[in-house]
Order: C-alpha cells, then structure tokens, then sequence
C-alpha cells in the first residue's frame, strides 16, 4: 500500500485551532502521511437499503452504520462495568473514548465546511463517561443521515482542510468516512483490552456480528402477510 503526503500550503498555514475544510476539487486528491495527530443498533435507527442508491457508495454506508453499531455496543457494556476497572484505567477508557469523539468531530466539521475550534485531538478537559456516550450517540447518528445522502459523486470529491496541527492536507469524502471508521475500530479495540484485562468481555464488535444483527432486525420488520 503506498504512502501517501501532505500536500504543500498556498499561503500561511491554518491556525492549529481552526482547523478548517477550505475548498472542494473534483481532481484525483493528493494523500496525507497520518490522518491522526498523533450495541445494537436500535430499531428507530435502520441502514438505509434504497434500491435507487449508487453502489459505489454502499462500502461507506456500511461501514459508516456498523461503526455506529459497535460504538453504541461497546459504550451499553463500559456502562456497566465501569465501576469495576481500577481508577486509572476508567480515566484511561475515557480517554480514548473521548480521542474517537473528538476525532470525529474534526472530520464532521470538515465534511460541512466548518471550523470546529480544536487544538488537538482530544478535549481540553475530560468529560464524563455519560456525556461521552451521549456525545458518541448524537455524532453517530449525524454520520449515518450523512452517509445514507451522499452521492457517487459527492464520495469523490476532493477537500482541501487542516489539521488540527495546521498541516494542510487533501482528502475526498470517501476517504475521510474511512478514515473516521477505521481509527474508531482501532481504539475501541484498545478499550476491548482494558474490558479483558479486568475479566469483563467486551461487546462482539466483528462486522458479521453487525451483518446478523442487520439480517435479523430486517426480518422483525417484514410484514407478517408477505414472510414466505
């Protein structure tokens, strides 16, 4: 897999703290060294299966609601068991739940064209568990309406942004929904180890955990006079 670089400033760089999507491009995007700076899925949620919806943006909108999926799985099973880790590891689970949120809060505010105010990766201060999980929620939720609406050409399209660094990089909008589902999965693989650690089994997270989920709400919601 090549890697890939940041491409070079036209005038002076952003401001760490505005770190901010600047102008879109419909040429093929110049690549980024490092994208970092350093539950079930309840049934008023369903993934959008419109017959009508390109497939080329089918891989993003699957991963993109499974993602939603194992993050509010993952934070039903922190929930309950918090308690039970030794003090230094819940501030380490909080930790890393808050550097996913706040990291998909930069590429959120970057897909819209806005500034989102962070200097870094992470909050300032550190929030609770319970307004991580509800942040979590609200930003999963948003993700999701946005995917389930983008169009084949709008997974194409180039944006120029900063990141919250200033190092000015381009990226389409595929591009960035992989990087956001990705870098989530490797963190919440990181609190799945702490869960273990303390003899708590982490919440089944396999993306054909997520499938059979899927398969299985579907079916609930199929009328009774058309089930074979």
């Amino acid at each position: 897999m090549s890697r890939t670089r940041a491409v070079a400033s036209e005038g002076p760089a952003s401001p760490p703290a505005v770190a901010v999507a600047t102008q879109v491009f419909r040429t093929p995007p110049m690549r980024v060294d490092n994208t970092s700076d350093h539950s079930q899925i309840p049934d008023d949620h369903p993934t959008s299966t419109t017959k009508g919806t390109a497939m080329s943006t089918l891989p993003y909108r699957t991963l993109i609601h499974y993602k939603r999926w194992a993050t509010n799985g993952l934070n039903a099973v922190v929930a309950g068991n918090l308690e039970r880790m030794p003090e230094d590891e819940r501030v380490l689970v909080r930790r890393l739940l808050d550097h996913i949120q706040v990291v998909d809060e930069i590429f959120r505010h970057n897909l819209e064209g806005r500034p989102h105010g962070y200097g870094a990766p992470r909050s300032v201060e550190l929030p609770s568990f319970d307004v991580l999980a509800r942040e979590a929620r609200s930003t999963a939720d948003w993700y999701a309406d946005y995917v389930d609406a983008l169009t084949p050409e709008e997974v194409n399209e180039t944006i120029a942004f900063s990141f919250a660094n200033g190092e000015p990089v381009r990226m389409t909008r595929g591009e960035m929904l992989l990087h956001v589902a990705m870098h989530a999965g490797g963190h919440r693989g990181q609190v799945a180890l702490l869960l273990q650690k303390n003899g708590i089994q982490p919440f089944p997270d396999r993306i054909t955990d997520f499938l059979d989920a899927e398969d299985a709400r579907s079916q609930r919601q199929v009328p009774a006079e058309v089930m074979p």
